[in-house]
């Protein structure tokens, strides 16, 4: 018998209240998740609507007690359906559990009292209403007659402007409600976060380039053919009004919205730009804004009123009832990815909404991620290339400083002469200048200023990370050595871990320059709810000479009077302890040269490094992201890492340090296991021999018999289907994380590399299977993480 876990009421504060039904026979094809069902209910029996969230084969309860499905619903699934099968894709795509999934999925985090709009308006004939007002004059009643007044002057009028503004007290509005002569409607009032931005109207004509791409997508779309594309433009090619383009044409359709923005950083101009283009049926989320903020533009969403949302990653969970397009901008950055269970992957999601709501997607990047660009290669995804500036704007030129030879020449600061020369050049034109400090990856890593060289690990190529105990170590390999206090190639002294941040900067900045008018943009001076949208405002409008600030202030801005950018110490991002490392450096650099010459006058970029040599920073210079992209992509296949192949975080933390220790020993020896037999099933093919695996003792770690009882490992391997491809997991680890200890939790990780993600994909059902069995998890949390984002 099938059973199904079935919510009745979707809302946040309900996704644990769900109600064990069974499948009658006939339904069991259809009873899929998200779909919706009719079901008996409550004492009555009498019959509600509701949706299937999960599906077993085990009763909760004593099964005739249980009662069964009425029937399913055939009418296409709605848009609550819709957003329970995604949450499915996510908890099998990324692990947790499906209330987890279904609390990402769903997006109000909590209910939120709503604001009331109530109108009065006139119940009677005009002249009904003059005759009341002669009335209240001749009694001397004041306060009505002034209500009277102003409603045989106008319509309607805002109960809280009769009590603020006429000074009338709620007492006289009922008492005319009373007799008839007014009537009171309530509505609901939505907070509109961008109701204040400028209306006046946004229009550009398309080049031949950015023309094409909207052409072919939209004939696409009008023949019934969706896809996902990718839009590979250089910095300041266009690509916000490709969207515009396309936008306009799907909303026209009577489809809706979402474009997904990387960081709140992007939402001023970004929004300004859609607010001009398409007025008030566009709406914003983001994590700045108040509770009743978000729960109004999700209720907007929900209603109707808007066509377009735009915001980060939570924004792609928008409720709306025919969404027709999905767009991702700059759509290789890390936010993307959610650092919280169930950690999925907005790219991905996407394209599973996409599938569900029939709607195309659409990815664009100046630098975009392998990941996506392998697909392009590999045919997944249509791609497009936008190779020239909008507005006939020149690319920057680029200039390459070696810092090494900075230090020879006695030059210990952070400008090189070259760059202080070319400030000073700027400050006398009163032209503006852009310096990005690139601190990702900073922290930790030990390097050489004399000749260049990161200390890293042999085996796993990732820079080693410094502890205070004096050793390096590998956060991916458990690989450690002493801190050398001299550089092993080179023999000088000058080896430490680097430590220069934004008010360094600034400060220095101040006394070379006295004179100048700077910004600082970094994490401290934007904790307040409009500093982003303030200080890009100020320096957008001339407030000021030199803006300073990390990666926030190079992703996607648009300043057509900065014609200097200078990115102090490039290479830093060389260093991280991640096998991206380079891939970012090669994103943070071109993205922050493009910030220069988008107007008239032509720009001019700085790239400071010591490793002046290294293909990210030159492609980066020319903006070269094919040859990047080949160089890094041999890189990638010599050492399996994503996307030649993917890999498989396993995060074990616990109170006990010798309690997640042991479990992820367990771990480990538990995927061996699993390999093991996988691929002796995968070579003798005959699934009817599958509990020999056992009873040889093939499944050999600790809790195998509780396990076996359990029918666990047998129930797994007869349930997934033989595959002529044999897994090949490598395992590293497990070994501490990075941070070994935090908040008293000690923590371990193990890394799992597969070329086929549907084999990592079984390994973490089989393990969730284990880890629910096993007593040695109950004071363990593990977390799975496909192709992290970041080291742990």
């Amino acid at each position: 018998m099938q059973y199904a876990d079935i919510i009745v009421d979707i809302s946040v504060e309900n996704l644990d209240k769900t109600y064990q039904y069974s499948i009658p026979p006939a339904l069991c094809a259809d009873a899929v998740i998200g779909v919706p069902v009719t079901i008996p209910f409550g004492n009555g029996n009498r019959s509600i609507s509701g949706f299937i969230v999960g599906l077993s084969d085990v009763p909760k309860i004593a099964p005739e007690r249980i009662k069964s499905i009425l029937g399913i619903k055939d009418k296409g699934l709605p848009i609550e359906g819709q957003m329970i099968a995604l949450a499915a894709f996510v908890k099998e795509q990324y692990g947790g559990t499906m209330n987890d999934a279904l609390k990402t999925v769903i997006p109000v985090k909590k209910s939120v009292k709503q604001i009331e709009k109530r109108i009065v308006s006139s119940a009677v004939s005009k002249e009904k209403l003059q005759d009341a007002y002669i009335e209240a004059e001749k009694k001397k009643h004041k306060a009505k007659a002034r209500l009277l007044l102003a409603l045989m002057n106008s319509e309607e009028i805002e109960f809280e402007d009769i009590v603020n503004k006429l000074n009338i007290s709620r007492t006289t509005i009922n008492s005319l409600k009373e007799s008839g002569i007014i009537q009171i409607e309530s509505e609901t009032k939505y907070r509109n976060p961008i109701a204040s931005k400028t209306t006046d109207s946004y229009s550009i004509s398309l080049n031949y380039e950015q023309q094409e791409i909207v052409s072919k997508v939209l004939k696409d779309y009008e023949e019934g053919i969706r896809k996902t594309y990718l839009i590979h433009g250089i910095t300041g090619s266009g690509k916000t009004e490709v969207y515009m383009g396309i936008i306009d044409q799907v909303i026209q359709s009577g489809r809706q919205v979402i474009m997904l923005i990387p960081e709140i950083a992007l939402t001023y101009q970004t929004v300004v730009r859609f607010y001009k283009r398409f007025g008030n049926r566009i709406s914003i989320l983001n994590s700045k804004m108040s509770a009743g903020e978000r729960y109004d533009q999700i209720e907007r969403a929900k209603n109707g009123d808007i066509d377009i949302m735009i915001g980060p990653r939570s924004a792609l969970f928008t409720p709306f009832k025919d969404l027709g397009l999905i767009i991702i901008d700059e759509e290789h950055e890390t936010s993307y990815k959610s650092e919280m269970p169930p950690k999925y992957h907005a790219r991905e999601v996407a394209i599973k909404r996409g599938e569900l709501s029939n709607a195309s997607i659409i990815l664009g990047s100046a630098t975009p991620s392998l990941e996506a660009y392998k697909k392009a290669m590999d045919g997944e995804f249509e791609l497009f290339h936008l190779t020239k500036r909008a507005k006939e704007a020149k690319v920057p030129m680029v200039s390459i400083v070696d810092l090494k030879e900075e230090l020879k020449k006695k030059n210990k600061s952070i400008f090189s002469d070259l760059l202080r020369s070319l400030i000073e050049d700027r400050l006398r034109k009163k032209e503006q200048i852009m310096l990005f400090l690139n601190r990702r990856g900073y922290a930790g890593f030990v390097s050489c200023r004399s000749c260049g060289t990161a200390m890293k690990c042999p085996h796993c190529d990732i820079s080693l990370t410094a502890h205070s105990t004096g050793v390096l170590k590998c956060h991916y390999c458990g690989y450690e050595i002493p801190t050398p206090n001299i550089c092993p190639v080179c023999g000088s002294k000058y080896i430490a871990a680097f430590g220069t941040g934004t008010q360094k900067v600034e400060a220095m900045v101040l006394k070379e320059f006295p004179t100048a008018r700077v910004l600082r943009m970094d994490a401290d001076t934007t904790k307040n709810k409009l500093s982003y949208e303030e200080i890009l405002s100020s320096f957008a409008n001339g407030e000021a000479d030199i803006l300073i600030g990390t990666q926030m202030i190079v992703k996607g801005h648009d300043f057509a009077g900065v014609t200097l950018v200078g990115i102090l110490a490039a290479d830093l991002s060389l260093y991280a302890n991640d096998y991206r490392a380079a891939e970012r450096t090669f994103q943070l650099l071109a993205q922050a040269a493009g910030r220069a010459g988008r107007g008239e006058l032509i720009g001019e970029v700085v790239i400071q490094t010591y490793q002046p040599e290294h293909y990210a920073v030159t492609t980066a210079a020319t903006e070269d992201y094919v040859a990047f992209y080949e160089q890094e992509m041999n890189y990638r296949r010599l050492m399996k890492y994503p996307p030649a192949a993917h890999i498989m975080a396993i995060l074990i933390q616990s109170k006990e340090e010798e309690v997640v220790i042991l479990a992820a020993d367990l771990l480990a020896g538990a995927v061996k296991e699993w390999l093991k037999a996988k691929v002796e099933l995968i070579n003798q093919d005959k699934p009817d021999e599958q509990n020999k695996f056992i009873e040889q003792g093939k499944f050999e770690f600790k809790e195998q018999d509780k396990f076996k009882e359990q029918g666990k490992i047998e129930n797994y391997l007869e349930n997934n289907e033989q595959d002529d491809n044999k897994p090949n997991i490598s395992i590293i680890g497990p070994a501490p994380a990075g941070i070994a200890k935090m908040n008293d939790i000690y923590r371990r990780v193990l890394y799992l590399k597969e070329e086929q993600y549907e084999y990592l994909v079984e390994v973490k059902d089989f393990l969730e299977q284990y880890i629910t069995v096993s007593e040695y998890f109950k004071k363990c949390n593990v977390q799975f993480d496909f192709d992290p984002m970041n080291s742990y």
